[in-house]
């Protein structure tokens, strides 16, 4: 854009203003939550609507079961009462009914436990795993993740390696693992699966090749599987029908699952969410442990140990909402995929209009598969940086965050989320874009 002329669909002097007023140096290098409140203060200032996808939130309504549940279980008198730390029966069980009929894995009631969401999950997972062997203080996160799970580890003060997956796909994730866990530094490995932010899904080679080699260096997988069963290229929303959602705990007997309500079942506010670990790491004996725990058993050192120091319990009426929504589902009677598909219409629909435009998708397949639509899709326009897209961006009324921030060497990325992108606001990020690309012609 010709900064002279200074016509944009959004006010160029209220935005430049806003961002000089964010003392940010640069909105592109800006956290989530610092680009959220960016945003809010233009939108205040200027009237205009953002089309905002900077934040990964539901933009559907919470589950009926699993509000009605909640509510009963409140008038019941839950609220006056601490939850066991372990959670309570009914979660428990449904939740490991949960992982068998979705999942086609067994795990014992007793190593279903809930947390405040899956980030506490994560931070509860790091926390111990790192103190399970002497020598094993690092984990591995396979790029691009969750900011976040960053941040958790530098407040723990905990050592961290990474690499961005996108060159190593398929046959070639396994020399690139190996050399890293073959260092013997590593305690556990983290990914999500479908992945925030690219929406890459593991294939079952990639998921066995995780799992072989965890196996081999006794290296621990934590799968965040946020986004349960949301690859809508395959029905998995049937309960005890295959296909399952796909699993590192097909290839490994030792691991953590940490499981949100938030996006699959639309019950973020709640924080709710389900720590799973396999029946053998749950009994398994760490006699490190004991240095910091009253045993050495790593189920009894998480739960009695980390999440009693962290939470010291999970909130009482979430947990009778989450049974609900687990036992709906596993009953055959809540569709829950069906519910949230929405998010790949979007997708589908906005990654279009993108690329009419001249924007490239960055991450852009599994393998040899075109990527499924779903929560996230990444974007790219020649002549870019991330940062440099993503600070252009502002004056065009779209938002987003930067890959940058999310551990992808694809640094020329920005990711977008669907989620409060609103169908009606479709004819203003066509035009937007149009706008764009009319003042930034590629070369």
């Amino acid at each position: 854009m010709n900064p002279t002329t200074k016509s944009t669909p959004i006010d160029y002097q209220i935005v430049s203003q806003k961002i000089k007023d964010s003392k940010l140096d640069s909105p592109g290098k800006a956290s989530i939550r610092e680009m959220k409140k960016l945003i809010d203060d233009i939108e205040m200032a200027t009237g205009e609507k953002f089309v905002r996808m900077e934040m990964g939130v539901p933009g559907l309504p919470p589950s009926k079961i699993g509000v009605e549940a909640e509510i009963e279980a409140l008038k019941k008198g839950v609220a006056s009462i601490y939850p066991d730390i372990y959670g309570i029966v009914p979660l428990k069980t449904e939740a490991s009914r949960f992982i068998k009929l979705f999942m086609d894995i067994d795990v014992s009631p007793e190593g279903c436990i809930p947390t405040g969401g899956s980030m506490m999950g994560s931070f509860a997972a790091f926390m111990t795993l790192n103190r399970c062997n002497p020598g094993k203080d690092t984990t591995l996160l396979i790029d691009p993740s969750f900011p976040v799970h960053r941040q958790q580890l530098r407040v723990l003060g905990q050592k961290l390696e990474a690499f961005d997956v996108y060159n190593y796909r398929g046959d070639k994730l396994r020399d690139k693992l190996e050399s890293y866990l073959s260092k013997g530094n590593i305690s556990c490995l983290l990914y999500s699966n479908p992945n925030n932010p690219s929406w890459i899904c593991f294939t079952e080679k990639e998921l066995k090749i995780i799992g072989d080699l965890c196996n081999k260096y006794d290296v621990i997988p934590i799968e965040d599987l946020a986004y349960f069963a949301m690859d809508f290229r395959r029905d998995m929303s049937k309960p005890g029908v295959p296909p399952y959602q796909p699993t590192v705990a097909k290839y490994t007997n030792n691991y953590i699952l940490t499981i949100s309500s938030s996006k699959a079942f639309s019950y973020a506010g709640q924080r709710i969410g389900m720590m799973i670990i396999s029946d053998e790491l749950y009994n398994r004996s760490y006699p490190s442990l004991k240095k910091y725990y009253t045993k050495d058993l790593f189920g009894h050192s998480m739960i009695y140990g980390t999440i009693y120091s962290i939470s010291s319990g999970v909130s009482h009426s979430a947990q009778y909402a989450l049974a609900a929504i687990f036992k709906a589902a596993n009953d055959g009677e809540f569709n829950f995929v069906e519910e949230v598909k929405e998010y790949g219409e979007k997708a589908r629909i906005m990654k279009k209009l993108f690329t009419e435009n001249g924007f490239k998708i960055v991450y852009d397949k599994d393998e040899d598969e075109p990527i499924a639509d779903g929560f996230y899709f990444t974007f790219s326009y020649p002549g870019f940086t991330g940062e440099e897209l993503l600070n252009e961006l502002l004056y065009y009324g779209i938002s987003a965050i930067s890959l940058a921030i999310t551990g992808s060497e694809r640094l020329e990325g920005i990711r977008a989320c669907v989620s409060m992108v609103r169908r009606d606001q479709f004819n203003d990020l066509e035009y937007r874009l149009k706008r764009f690309k009319e003042d930034h012609p590629s070369k």
